[in-house]
C-alpha cells in the first residue's frame, strides 16, 4: 500500500480546513508543521469572540478597508502563527501549508517569526488580480524557501 505523502496530508489538511471560514469571498486555511508533527491550524475569519461575516453581513460579506480588503478578518497563517504563539509553541524552522499565497503583510510575519519554508496552492496575485505574488517575491528574497505546491 501506497502511503500518501506528508506534504500531500498537510495540504489536504489545509484544504479541509479553508471550508470552516466564513468569509464569503475567499475561504483560505493554513497548517504550521515542525517536521512532522502539526504545530497550529488556522483558516481567515474575523479574531474569535468578533462576528462571523457571513451570519453577521450576509452574502455581501463584511465591510471593506481602504483596499478593498476585509475589514474585520485575518489571515489563515496569521491565526496559525497567532495561535501557535499564544499556546507557547516555537514556530522558528517550521513549514507553513496554506491554500493561497501569503499577502504582503503576512510574508513579513512569517519571516519575522522565522518560518524556514511555505507550500502554496492557489495564487494570491491571480485571486487579486495582480501582477505579481508580493508576498511570495518578499520572502523569496529574504531567503525563505516558497514551493508551489503540486500534488503527489
Amino acid at each position: 500500500m501506497d502511503k500518501p505523502k506528508f506534504d500531500d496530508i498537510f495540504m489536504d489538511l489545509a484544504i479541509q480546513l479553508a471550508k470552516r471560514s466564513h468569509c464569503v469571498r475567499a475561504q483560505v486555511g493554513a497548517v504550521l508543521v515542525n517536521d512532522t508533527r502539526i504545530i497550529s491550524i488556522g483558516y481567515n475569519g474575523p479574531p474569535a469572540g468578533t462576528h462571523n461575516c457571513d451570519d453577521e453581513f450576509g452574502e455581501q460579506g463584511c465591510p471593506r478597508d481602504s483596499k478593498g480588503s476585509c475589514s474585520l478578518a485575518l489571515h489563515a497563517e496569521q491565526n496559525a502563527i497567532l495561535y501557535a504563539t499564544k499556546n507557547g509553541a516555537n514556530v522558528e524552522g517550521s513549514t507553513l501549508y496554506v491554500t493561497l499565497s501569503p499577502c504582503i503583510a503576512c510574508a513579513r510575519v512569517i519571516f519575522s517569526m522565522k518560518i524556514k519554508k511555505v507550500f502554496y496552492l492557489n495564487s494570491y496575485a491571480e485571486y487579486k488580480g495582480l501582477s505579481s505574488d508580493e508576498g511570495v517575491d518578499f520572502l523569496r528574497r529574504f531567503g525563505i524557501e516558497v514551493v508551489k505546491y503540486e500534488p503527489s
